[in-house]
């Protein structure tokens, strides 16, 4: 499974991109978003998914 970030809550802050250690966030039409090919969860990295540990909105970054 994958995370997903929700459009209407992202305050396109950035904070989210350079914590994937999969390099799995992007800048696309000025919305973050992530591509679930590349999304681990952050298994084999981090106890959590760091998308969601660092986005400063709760529940911005969810599973998918």
């Amino acid at each position: 499974m994958a995370y997903k970030i929700i459009a209407s809550q992202c305050t396109v802050c950035g904070a989210c991109e350079f914590e994937c250690p999969n390099a799995a966030i992007r800048l696309k039409n000025d919305m973050y978003i992530i591509d679930p090919k590349k999304c681990t969860e952050c298994e084999g990295h981090f106890d959590a998914p760091q998308c969601a540990a660092v986005c400063p909105v709760p529940d911005t970054c969810v599973p998918a």
